[in-house]
C-alpha cells in the first residue's frame, strides 16, 4: 500500500518518510511518529491503518540524521540501540525541524493529525504545542512528557498511558492530567507499548479503545 518518500527540511536535508494512501481523495492526513524503533514494519502497518481509514499518512525517518535507514526490533539489545540514539544522539531543535516539514508536505494534502508511540508519544506532545500547521494530536505513552508538563497543547489533544506501564508510573500521569484538565487523558489496564503487535506487551481491547478514540478526534478536526 506505501511508498518511501524524501521530505526536505528547512536546512535542505533530506529524510526518507513511508507515506499511505487511501483509495479515492483522502479525507485528512496524519503524521505517524515512530517509537525508538525505527520506521520498522509495524510502524510502517500503523500508516497502512490510517490509510485504510481514508487519511494519508506519513511516518517520516527521524533517525535518518544519525544513520539512514535504521529499523530495529523489539529485543532488548534494540531496544538500548534505539533508545541510545533518542536520547543521546538526536538533536530535538532538528527533530522538530524534520517534523515540521513533514507536517508542511501533509498540508499541502489536507489538514493534519499527528499520532505518535513511544518516543513519538512525547515528540506528538511537543507537536501539539511548538508545530505550526496541525490540527489535533493524539500521544500514546510519551516517557519524558513529565518533564515538558508544563507546555501548553496549541491544539485538540488526547493522550494514552498503561497503569501496567513501569516506564510511565501513574502518579506521573496523575500529574500531567492534573496539570491540562482540557486534554483528555485516558488510561488503560495495559503495559508501556500495548499498541504494538509484535510486542508482549499488546493489548488488543486497550489498542482498539485508543485507536477508536484517535479516530473521533481526527473525525472531529480534520
Amino acid at each position: 500500500m506505501g511508498e518511501i518518500i524524501q521530505i526536505t527540511a528547512a536546512d535542505g536535508f533530506q529524510l526518507s518518510a513511508y507515506e499511505a494512501a487511501p483509495a479515492g481523495t483522502p479525507k485528512g492526513c496524519v503524521l505517524v511518529i515512530q517509537e525508538v524503533f525505527g520506521v520498522n514494519s509495524h510502524i510502517r502497518e500503523v500508516c497502512d491503518g490510517y490509510a485504510g481509514e481514508g487519511y494519508l499518512a506519513v511516518a517520516p525517518a527521524i533517525f535518518d540524521r544519525v544513520e539512514p535507514g535504521i529499523e530495529l526490533g523489539y529485543a532488548q539489545d534494540d531496544m538500548m540501540r534505539g533508545v541510545g540514539i533518542a536520547r543521546g544522539q538526536l538533536d530535538m531543535a532538528q527533530t522538530m525541524a524534520d517534523l515540521q516539514a513533514t507536517v508542511n508536505y501533509l498540508g499541502e494534502h489536507g489538514k493534519v493529525g499527528v499520532v505518535g508511540y513511544c518516543f513519538g508519544g512525547l515528540l506528538t506532545w511537543l507537536c501539539a504545542a511548538d508545530v505550526e500547521g496541525i490540527a489535533c494530536a493524539s500521544g500514546y505513552y510519551g516517557g519524558g512528557i513529565i518533564e515538558a508538563k508544563d507546555l501548553t497543547p496549541a491544539v485538540p489533544t488526547i493522550l494514552h498511558f498503561g497503569n501496567l506501564d513501569a516506564h510511565i508510573p501513574v502518579s506521573d500521569v496523575e500529574v500531567i492530567d492534573a496539570a491540562h484538565p482540557d486534554v483528555p487523558v485516558h488510561v488503560y489496564d495495559a503495559d508501556h507499548g500495548f499498541n504494538c503487535d509484535q510486542r508482549g506487551s499488546y493489548d488488543a481491547s486497550a489498542a482498539s479503545k485508543a485507536k477508536e478514540r484517535t479516530l473521533a478526534l481526527f473525525a472531529a478536526h480534520l
